[in-house]
């Protein structure tokens, strides 16, 4: 350990603890996964800080295990420890690897990812008059029964590109307090957090939990999850898809069939040669069918 690093982190760990000393975690029950990765060392400090009854794995890195099999690129692993304990744990929790976001497991097993995060941190910060101007910052990868969920409870949501960044320049821009994506990254600008930090959002989702008395699974009852599919299509080339008539049609066909009742989202990837094809629909039936047919325009115009 480098000169000074334990003091850093024991000021870290203090700061996160400090947050939430007010709630009383005593009766929850947590199973957290911490990928072998940055939060193995600092998680099981912080929980046991704040009087939180958790039991952790994966806290053992050797600087090859690092998400490997476990933690929040595999978060139904988890949810299936949960199940599996029959009602020993309320809460599953998985970090990834730099602990920069964070996703969930009710105590059914049930998968919650960073779009139920959105919808209980939202309206739990605009009950306490946190949440600016009633607005939440999503991208566009965000599934449309987050929205429709949140327009229920008189809450605005905004669509930013996808990635953190996007997201932060956006609740720079309109003043919002809470912003985030599907894959768990949460930022929360009430707390003046500029980035993603899953051990900060795993309180702030346990913290409503305590003081509400609200199980996960009914704080998110209510948002109905569009079947949603997401096709990456290899490319040659990212030629602007106005130059491509037939891309064109078909997902001018898929937005008029699904006009009020799903999404559409076509875009390169910033990383790779992939095309990123996402539909939403109300059945799966037709999700897939449009995400076939704009796939196979996009693999016949410019695939591999």
């Amino acid at each position: 350990m480098l000169p000074g690093e334990q003091a850093l982190r024991d000021q870290y760990a203090e700061w996160l603890a400090d947050l939430v000393c007010a709630t009383d975690f005593s009766r929850l029950r947590v199973l957290v996964d911490c990928a072998n990765g940055a939060a193995s060392s600092v998680a099981p400090v912080v929980f046991r800080a704040v009087g939180l009854n958790a039991d952790f794995v994966h806290i053992e890195p050797n600087g090859r295990n690092i998400n490997a099999g476990c933690g929040a690129l595999h978060p139904e692993n988890v949810a299936r420890a949960v199940a599996a304990a029959n009602g020993k744990y309320d809460v599953g929790i998985t970090f990834d690897g730099d602990a920069d976001r964070a996703l969930f497991s009710d105590a059914s097993g049930r998968v919650v990812n960073g779009d139920g995060v959105l919808l209980l941190t939202a309206r739990d910060m605009k009950t306490h008059v946190r949440l600016h101007n009633d607005t939440v910052v999503a991208t566009t990868m965000s599934n449309m029964g987050l929205e429709a969920a949140l327009q229920r409870g008189g809450i605005a949501m905004l669509r930013a590109p996808v990635g953190d960044k996007y997201v932060l320049e956006e609740m720079l821009k309109t003043g919002a307090t809470l912003g985030g994506e599907q894959s768990g990254h949460i930022l929360f600008r009430d707390m003046d957090t500029t980035t993603g930090d899953g051990i900060l959002t795993a309180l702030r989702v346990l913290e409503v939990i305590a003081r509400t008395g609200e199980p996960l699974a009914e704080l998110v009852a209510d948002m109905k999850v569009f079947p949603q599919e997401i096709k990456n299509v290899p490319v040659r080339d990212k030629l602007p898809l106005e130059q491509l008539p037939k891309v064109m049609d078909a997902i001018g066909a898929a937005e008029r069939d699904l006009s009020g009742n799903g999404r559409v989202v076509v875009r390169y990837s910033g990383t790779e040669k992939l095309a990123r094809v996402m539909i939403e629909a109300a059945t799966e039936e037709v999700m897939r069918r449009h995400t076939d047919a704009i796939a196979n325009a996009i693999e016949q115009a410019i695939g591999v």
